[in-house]
Parts: structure tokens; C-alpha cells; sequence
């Protein structure tokens, strides 16, 4: 077992004070005389390597929960940390050592997407914290591999209470009850440290009840290095720091920044306010020791990494495997599994024997919403219209892109104003059209910041949740042709679908989300039945953001399942299938630490397919339990036509537990009601597919 903290220190004991301060930089210079080269720490891997050319690019994270399997993110991970080493070695090698070409990938995301509005809820893995967990600690194993080494270094962002508004994050307070604190914001980052073993973790830019994220001693001491006895390297987000003086206020130089950051034990300052160390250490406001544990921390995630080791098993992953074949095949079956049907009036699959079909819509043969932010270059990108043509390519196709993705795009570019009258005519001609809308990177994403590419007309956060008027104007137009439509909505959030869901003109609707580059392919396999749907919603649709709580409100009342006080559209976890799903002999047996569920799940339709095995519970006595119930287990099985197959599920002690007004979690009762099914145990739910879950009372 190598002693990675004794080799660090020993490496940081030979540097003088200024070298240990350089290394605290994002781009620590190299130390010749140590034999230590330049290391660029800020690197992203997303849903794939992103900014630092060719790579796979798999689905956006939101997309990647919807498959809640938690094996296959396992999968993901180790793909795309599998191309960072390939990508670092082969770099390496031509002493090319610049940003997005180091190992620290600066991923996952697992802020809680609590509100539709947020331009980079896209980024994460929806509203609920026990799978925002249990994907983000897969997705960690994943990256960092089992062996002596880490593959790579995964790191949890953005700690903590952070999740909109855009606008206002370098300058905003979120306040946030201690009940909301420990019972939403903070579990997956927890199960990231604790279980999940991460090497990173980067600070937010807001500030959370009052202290600046990267300088906070509740988050970063008492929380993070305390509690829960992190052990790793901690980074602030870009730029964070500056904006202690320059927007928070709560210091009054970039000296005083600095010296905040790094007491607090940021390690890593992506920015350059780390400039100023050496003078806050003049100025007394740090000492040598602060410098010098901060610096062991780098160091020794350069040392966890095999940097400086010639026996590192990763060093021969040869270049070749970048975007190869086989891994590009992995992002599509994932896409295949993200797609979530939302409506099928039988409509669907279709038969690839159809005479003709209308191809209609801005994202119909659009690379943008394949993509989804923090992005890569892939070396082969596949749209809808494109997939289709591959699936089906004996069918007569009618494309028009119908109107542009944004009314203020085509009035700021000057370009024709809609392509509505083609579409009609396309559509009329076909008699079917699939209609492929949403939004793109470019309508939902980051705040504009230094670093970090963005298009001039970026909107971040999404003033409402309605599809923007362009595409609006072009669904009427085409509703009022009397043809069946098939709606591809491809977002990263939740939008009003609630008139499309009541029109019996739309006689399907799936949730594309953005399926990476060759995504279109997997959206075409689901419409022509090549392969039978099977994700879940990892975040609620709602019928309008009419009534929601402003951004600004971080109280989780009347927000996501777990606290809703009205019928959704489409609820958290819900998701239909080309099969039917029936359940059966429910059983609970106790064992150590917690209960295993036991039911039995048949496939009553006449094609194989996927179902997702949800448990859900609810504490019947205490007061703090959440207004509805909440997910705790879920597990993806495939069965054939036919079959029949008993799933079981582990339910841990702590899923028996609340979090109270203090913020303890505690065990607070004793009869609890478990919930097996396809989806959650309310109306809704039940009102769209026609099922019940089972249920069991039981005392624990």
C-alpha cells in the first residue's frame, strides 16, 4: 500500500515557500529542479471530455439520470476517464501540459435541480437527493477506477446550496433552513465523500447563509474536512474568489480573499487571486503552515494519480481508444435508455413499411441540442432526421425546420421569419409528422463568465417554462392541419406540455432531452420500435410555472415531488413503455442495517423491454417527514415478452430516518409504508399509466 500523504509531504518539504505557494494555482508552473512539470488542473467530463477536442460525448447528465441505472454510469465514467488518460498520456508526451488536458475532471454535478427555471439544471441528475447520490457516487467509481492509482480524479460540485439563480451567483446569499440544508442540499455530496471516495470537490460562487461558499467555514471546516473527514483536495469554481471583495463584500481586498479561501482549506484557487498569497503571508494574514498543508493536498492528488510514479497502470492506455467504436456505441445505448415517453396514444412504434413521414422542427437536424453544454468534439454527429433516415430508409421523408429554436435569434440574425407554411405543407403531404422542438445550450445554460464559451444571445436561466413562440406558432399551425404529430421535445429541464398532453392530435410525445452526438440515432430506434422506451423523469414536469416560489427561495416547500401541493403534468419518475409492467408478491424481510424488497415484475406485452423498479417510503408518525414520500431504492431490470423475474432491492437503515427542524437526522417512528412499482405511489401516477403501485405497512 503506498503512502501517498508521506510521499507528498516529503515532495512539499524540499520546495521554499514560494514554490509551495505556486502550486495552488490552476495552472501550477513546473519546478525543474524538483523534477515536477506544469500540471493544469481545471479539466471537465461532464457527459464526456469537454473543450479538449475529439472525445465521446455521451448524453447530458440530466439524460443520464433518466436511465436510473446506476451500473451503467459506472460504465460511463470509466469510459470517459479511460480518454482523459489516453488523451493526458498521449499529451504528455508532446510536453503539451495546458488547460482541459489534466486528469482533475471537474465532474459531477450534483447540485439539486429544484426549480425548471435554472439554465444549468441540465447539468445535473434532477430534484431528488437519494438519486442524485446514488448516480453521482457510480459515476465517481467510474472515473476514479479500483486499482492502486486513480484513473482519474472526479470532483463534486458545487458545494453546496447552489442551484440558480444565474444572474446573481457571484453576488447572491442563498439562505437555506438547517432542515433543507442537511435533508436536500447537502446528501449527495456526502454520499460523494463518504461513499463515493472523491478526490475533488469545488465551491460554489453564491454565498450560503452568509458566508461565501469557497470561504465558508460551516461548509468547507466544520462540514466538509470535519464531519465528514474529507480528505481530499478542495477548488474554488472559477473566479470565485475575487468575488469575495468585488461582489459579496465580505473582504475588502483580493489579499484578504486569498487569505479567507485558503484558512478556510481551499487548496486550489481556479482564478488568480491565489496571486496574492505570498502577500497575505507578509501581511500575517496566513502562515507557513497554511500554505504548506494546502500544498501537500495538491500534491498528494498528483501523487493519488501516479504522476510521479513509473509504475502507474494507466501510463500505456494507448490514444486509440479515444471516441472509438465501442464507446461510442455506450453513449448511444444510453441514449436509448434516457428517452422517456411521456404519451402514446398507440400511435407509436411505427412501422418502418410507411409510405411517407414529415421530418418537422428546429432540433429536427440540429447539432446544437445534441450536445448540451460543457462539451466535446465528437467525431461524428447524428440528428433525428438523420437517425430516421439511417432506421428507416426505405420511407419517402419531408424536412422543413418549420421556424427557428428562438423568436429573438431570428429578429437578432436577421433571418426569415418562419418556415411554418413549408411545414404545413410537409405535414399535409405525409400525413404523419414527428415535430422535433425544445431548447438547446444556447437557452438554457451558465451565466456568462470569464472562462466559460457561451454564444452572445444566451439566455441562462429560462424566464418561464412555455416552449419559446416560435415553435408555439408552428404547433398551432400544424394542429390545425388535422395531421397525427409525434412531439420530440429536446430540453434539459422540465417545459409546459400540458396542451400538447390534451391534444388528441398528439398522439405521441417523447422527452429526447440532449442525447449526445449521435443521439438522433437512439430517438429514431425508439419511434420505429427498434428498441422499447424505458426512461424515467428525474425531474417533475409541471403544468406551468404559474405560482412557483421565485428562483431566489430556497425553501424547499411546494418544490419537486417530495414537497409538492399540486398535481404535476408529469410526475418524478414516471415514464411509459411500448410493453406493460405488472407487479406482484410484495415482500419485506428485515435483515442487518436495513430491509430487502422483494416483488415480482412481468412484461404483459408482446416486446422485450427495460422497466425501473422504484421503492418509495413514507414515515407515517413524524413531523418531519416530507410533505409526500421519497424515492429509496430503485434498480433497472430488462425482461423479455412474457417473463416473469423477481427483483430485489436493499432499503438501508438511513432510508427509515428524518431530518429534523436542527438538522439531525434522526429516527423519529416506527411504522412506515413501503411503495414498489413503476413509478411513484400518487393520482398522477396512477392516472397515466393506469397502474397502482403495491404497498406494505410495516414497523421498523
Amino acid at each position: 500500500m503506498k503512502d501517498f500523504e508521506k510521499q507528498a509531504r516529503e515532495l512539499v518539504e524540499k520546495m521554499t515557500l514560494e514554490e509551495k505557494a505556486s502550486q495552488l494555482n490552476f495552472d501550477a508552473p513546473a519546478i525543474p529542479r524538483l523534477g515536477i512539470p506544469r500540471y493544469h488542473w481545471w479539466n471537465e467530463a461532464l457527459h464526456g471530455l469537454a473543450r479538449g477536442g475529439t472525445a465521446t460525448m455521451f448524453p447530458q447528465s440530466i439524460a443520464l439520470a433518466a436511465m436510473f441505472d446506476a451500473q451503467e454510469m459506472v460504465k460511463i465514467g470509466d469510459i470517459i476517464s479511460t480518454e482523459a488518460r489516453a488523451k493526458y498520456n498521449a499529451y504528455s508526451s508532446e510536453e503539451d501540459r495546458d488547460i482541459y488536458k489534466g486528469l482533475t475532471l471537474w465532474s459531477p454535478n450534483v447540485n439539486i435541480f429544484r426549480d425548471p427555471r435554472w439554465g444549468r439544471g441540465h447539468e445535473t441528475y434532477g430534484e431528488d437527493p437519494f438519486l442524485t447520490s446514488e448516480l453521482g457516487v457510480a459515476f465517481i467509481k467510474g472515473i476514479q477506477g479500483d486499482k492502486t492509482y486513480l484513473k482519474a480524479a472526479a470532483c463534486a460540485k458545487h458545494f453546496a446550496v447552489h442551484s440558480g439563480p444565474e444572474e446573481l451567483r457571484h453576488e447572491f446569499d442563498a439562505q437555506v433552513s438547517d432542515k433543507d440544508l442537511w435533508e436536500t442540499y447537502l446528501p449527495a455530496f456526502e454520499a460523494c465523500v463518504k461513499e463515493g471516495k472523491v478526490e475533488g470537490v469545488m465551491g460554489a460562487y453564491n454565498r450560503t447563509n452568509g458566508e461565501p461558499c469557497c470561504g465558508s467555514k460551516l461548509l468547507m471546516k466544520d462540514i466538509l474536512r470535519g464531519k465528514w473527514n474529507f480528505e481530499g483536495y478542495f477548488t474554488s469554481d472559477c473566479w470565485a474568489i475575487k468575488d469575495f471583495h468585488e461582489n459579496h463584500h465580505v473582504t475588502d481586498t483580493a489579499t484578504e480573499s486569498a487569505a479567507l479561501a485558503l484558512k478556510m482549506g481551499c487548496d486550489i484557487n481556479c482564478g488568480s487571486t491565489y496571486l496574492k498569497i505570498m502577500q497575505a503571508y507578509q501581511e500575517g494574514l496566513v502562515t507557513e503552515e497554511d500554505i504548506t498543508e494546502a500544498a501537500v493536498r495538491a500534491m498528494r492528488t498528483r501523487f493519488r494519480l501516479g504522476l510521479f510514479a513509473d509504475d502507474c497502470e494507466y501510463d500505456k492506455i494507448s490514444y486509440d481508444v479515444v471516441a472509438c467504436k465501442e464507446h461510442r456505441q455506450a453513449a448511444v445505448r444510453a441514449a436509448e435508455k434516457s428517452v422517456v415517453l411521456l404519451k402514446n396514444d398507440g400511435i407509436l412504434p411505427l412501422k418502418k413499411t410507411m409510405e411517407k413521414l414529415a421530418v418537422i422542427g428546429p432540433n429536427a437536424d440540429s447539432r446544437w441540442p445534441l450536445i448540451g453544454n460543457y462539451h466535446g468534439t465528437a467525431p461524428r454527429y447524428v440528428t433525428v432526421l438523420e437517425g430516421i433516415e439511417t432506421v428507416a430508409e426505405n420511407v419517402r421523408l419531408h424536412y422543413s425546420e418549420g421556424c427557428h429554436t428562438m423568436k429573438d435569434r431570428v429578429e437578432e440574425l436577421a433571418l426569415p421569419n418562419d418556415r411554418v407554411s413549408e411545414a404545413v405543407c410537409a405535414a399535409r403531404e405525409a400525413g404523419t409528422a414527428v415535430v422535433c422542438l425544445g431548447l438547446d445550450e444556447r437557452y438554457e445554460g451558465e451565466q456568462h463568465d470569464v472562462g466559460n464559451r457561451f454564444d452572445e444571445t444566451s439566455m441562462a436561466d429560462k424566464p418561464t417554462t412555455a416552449l419559446p413562440d416560435s415553435q408555439i406558432a408552428l404547433l398551432e399551425a400544424l394542429l390545425e392541419t388535422g395531421v397525427d404529430l409525434i412531439v420530440v421535445n429536446m430540453t434539459g429541464s422540465a417545459v409546459e406540455l400540458k396542451w400538447l398532453q390534451e391534444s388528441p392530435n398528439v398522439r405521441a410525445i417523447l422527452q429526447g432531452w440532449y442525447p449526445g452526438a449521435e443521439g438522433g440515432l437512439a430517438i429514431a430506434r425508439i419511434l420505429f420500435g427498434e428498441v422499447n422506451p424505458s426512461g424515467k423523469l428525474p425531474v417533475t414536469f409541471y403544468a406551468s410555472a404559474e405560482g412557483m416560489p421565485p428562483v431566489t427561495d430556497y425553501s424547499m416547500k411546494g418544490r419537486t415531488y417530495r414537497y409538492l401541493e399540486c398535481d404535476p403534468m408529469y410526475p418524478f419518475g414516471y415514464g411509459l413503455s411500448y410493453s406493460r409492467f405488472a407487479y406482484s408478491d410484495l415482500r419485506i424481510k428485515a435483515e442487518t442495517n436495513g430491509v430487502r424488497v422483494t416483488v415480482l415484475v412481468k412484461n404483459t406485452g408482446d416486446m422485450d423491454g427495460d422497466e425501473v423498479v422504484q421503492i418509495y417510503i413514507k414515515d407515517t408518525k413524524s413531523q418531519f417527514e416530507v410533505r409526500n414520500h421519497r424515492l429509496a431504492g430503485f434498480k433497472r431490470i430488462h425482461l423479455r415478452a412474457g417473463e416473469e423475474k423477481e427483483t430485489e432491492i436493499f432499503i438501508s437503515d438511513k432510508q427509515f430516518t428524518v431530518v429534523n427542524d436542527k438538522g439531525e437526522r434522526v429516527k423519529d417512528g416506527s411504522e412506515f409504508i413501503l411503495y414498489a412499482g413503476g413509478g411513484q405511489p400518487d393520482g398522477r401516477s396512477e392516472e397515466l399509466t393506469g397502474q397502482k403501485p403495491l404497498e406494505s405497512l410495516i414497523h421498523y
